[in-house]
């Protein structure tokens, strides 16, 4: 019987299987091909944003304006000039609307790009509603009671409400504003607004009290006391009496309407009230 000598454990040979070697030659072949393929995407975006960047065919030559009406498109002209020549697709157009609503007669403005090279801006101007009074001084205001510009000849052809007391004092030349009588003016014009036929007869507006606004007509000289709400309602409701009043007071200081069915008239000669007209 033979005797097995013991295999000579220095001798043993790697285990290593082919599989497990193959796997990590594949694995630095897939890393490779993805080091290339980013380096190519990579290379192709320079590329494509150097060619944005300077393509000449995106510089802006064409600027289509419209809302134009008192902004003077001179002056407006000279604001934009410098978006000639700039790239469309990069420039920051909110620096540029910021740039024209800083002017007080523009309210809102939106940019439009089309390609290659045009832009269009849409301008909304202020609408101007009356002249705000604060002493010998008047400035012409938009709905909100913000003030456009101060009053001289350019206006002259506005005919608008003057507006008594909504600001209380100058500023260091600059009128400032008290933000009940604010709130209340801009109540009363959006409410007349839908009635222009009558806010075009209004001539001047009182707003010292927030709670009660107080209004002149064209050609009537009587103040009419609206309280704060109804005002289109009341000032009709005046309309269709007044000449029953003048019946029974011909001169009139001013009709209160805050009271529904019960108008209240002053007379001209005396503060006290006359008898309640039904």
């Amino acid at each position: 019987m033979g005797v097995r000598a013991p295999a000579d454990k220095r001798f043993h040979r790697s285990h290593i299987k082919p599989s497990r070697r193959r796997s990590i030659w594949q694995q630095g072949r897939r890393l490779g091909r993805t080091v290339v393929i980013l380096a190519l995407v990579g290379y192709a975006l320079h590329r494509a944003t150097d060619f944005v960047l300077n393509a000449s065919m995106l510089a802006i030559d064409k600027i289509e304006v419209e809302g134009l009406s008192r902004f003077s498109e001179g002056e407006f002209n000279a604001l934009v000039n410098l978006l000639h020549g700039q790239n469309i697709l990069t420039i920051d157009l909110s620096v540029w609307r910021n740039r024209l609503t800083a002017s007080p007669w523009v309210k809102d403005v939106e940019f439009r790009r089309l390609l290659p090279s045009t832009i269009q801006i849409a301008v909304s101007e202020k609408m101007p509603v009356g002249f705000g009074r604060v002493g010998e001084r008047l400035y012409l205001i938009d709905e909100d009671g913000v003030v456009i510009d101060e009053h001289g000849p350019q206006y002259g052809d506005f005919d608008l409400p003057i507006v008594d007391n909504l600001f209380v004092h100058l500023d260091h030349g600059q009128p400032v504003i008290d933000s009940a009588r604010k709130k209340m003016h801009s109540r009363f014009i959006g409410a007349l607004e839908r009635r222009p036929e009558l806010l075009r007869r209004v001539s001047q507006i009182d707003v010292a009290d927030p709670d009660d606004v107080v209004v002149l007509l064209d050609g009537d000289g009587v103040h009419l006391h609206l309280g704060n709400l109804r005002f289109a309602e009341r000032i009709h409701q005046y309309l269709e009496m007044v000449d029953v009043i003048r019946e029974h007071v011909p001169e009139i200081d001013y009709v209160d309407l805050r009271y529904g069915n019960r108008v209240y008239v002053g007379p001209s000669e005396s503060k006290s009230l006359s008898p309640t007209v039904p």
